[in-house]
């Protein structure tokens, strides 16, 4: 059965190129549709809405799904395997095992240098990780339970309400946390595992520029990163907008009107339609999963301005980018989590 299973997967976990004006476009799980010129009858995808990937140091990509409950691993040689969750939505295994637990819709995951794997454990309101060495499970952040609270105290202590998104500050010093149902960005120190705030006071709201971060309100942090200089980039799906919090505490909207629509140009101009997460890229440059706009939009600070990348006729006209969302630069390109099309694609 286990050989069977693995050929199933290989079928459909193939390099399928197409050639846009400006990238290059390969299908690395899943299929291309058939109006992109893919097969009229594909094979089914091993995915089930996969939400976010990162890499180890071993160079495996590591794909965690949020209705389908699993987290995979994809090998340098192509070939796919599950390696924790069951597929049900609940909360069970620390302790033992990462093969027998069980999440409930994670949102995304970050890899340490060590090559543990911390997991947006969303609905379970925590962050869980598992060990590299010993392959156990456990949570290292929150305790299941929906709220605010352990600011100043251990990460096991505190409670978040919608862990949505986890990301490791450059020297890993830092896991910042979009915190967003409280309106937050959390931060754990990697060495002591303390609970800070470090923007978004817990009411709903856009931030006035310029202002104390921790002392103003955001409207729904959705996904974070940042930066060797300390800057603090958060994307907000309700507020339409990206923001970034400079290394004095104080808080700017960079790009984004506030209004859902679909605009390029001056980054105070652009538009963005419910975005679902970011990373940063070389120069200094954001990635953003442009959910409602089936987009992959970029931000260059250098120049202020967003431009479209992918989807939409952009980039490459024959792709068809259903809710993508995730985004994760490395090897030289972009991963792109085409959530709604079961599939993960690569952009050169």
């Amino acid at each position: 059965m286990r050989v069977l299973v693995l050929v199933c997967m290989l079928s459909v976990i193939h390099p399928a190129t197409t050639r846009g004006e400006d990238v290059v476009v390969k299908v690395l799980v899943g299929n291309r549709l058939p109006e992109e010129g893919g097969p009229a009858n594909p094979d089914a995808s091993p995915l089930t809405n996969p939400f976010g990937v990162d890499f180890d140091s071993s160079g495996n990509l590591i794909i965690v799904e949020l209705e389908g409950g699993r987290v995979h691993r994809l090998d340098t040689n192509g070939h796919l395997t599950k390696f924790a969750g069951d597929g049900s939505r609940t909360y069970t295994g620390d302790g033992g095992p990462a093969a027998n637990a069980t999440f409930n819709a994670m949102h995304n995951l970050a890899i340490a240098k060590s090559d543990d794997i911390y997991i947006a454990d969303s609905w379970n309101n925590c962050i869980r990780k598992i060990d590299a060495k010993t392959g156990i499970i456990t949570t290292f952040a929150g305790t299941g339970e929906s709220g605010f609270s352990g600011d100043g105290g251990p990460s096991d202590e505190a409670t978040f309400t919608y862990v949505m998104c986890i990301t490791f500050s450059p020297d890993e010093r830092y896991l910042d946390i979009a915190d967003i149902n409280n309106h937050r960005v959390r931060r754990i120190d990697m060495a002591t595992n303390i609970v800070t705030t470090i923007a978004g006071n817990g009411e709903k709201g856009v931030p006035t520029d310029g202002a104390i971060a921790m002392e103003s309100p955001l409207v729904d942090p959705r996904a974070v990163t940042s930066d060797e200089e300390g800057n603090v980039y958060i994307l907000e799906r309700g507020g339409h907008a990206l923001r970034v919090v400079s290394p004095d505490g104080r808080i700017r909207t960079i790009a984004g009107t506030g209004k859902q629509g679909f605009h390029d140009g001056p980054a105070m101009q652009a538009m963005f339609g419910a975005p679902k997460h970011l990373c940063r890229g070389p120069e200094g440059v954001l990635f953003i999963a442009d959910d409602q706009n089936q987009a992959i939009r970029k931000y260059d600070p250098h120049s202020q301005t967003v431009t479209t990348i992918l989807g939409r006729g952009h980039g490459d006209p024959d792709i068809r980018l259903k809710n993508p969302h995730g985004v994760t630069f490395a090897n030289d390109r972009l991963y792109v989590v085409d959530m709604g099309h079961d599939r993960i694609l690569t952009v050169e």
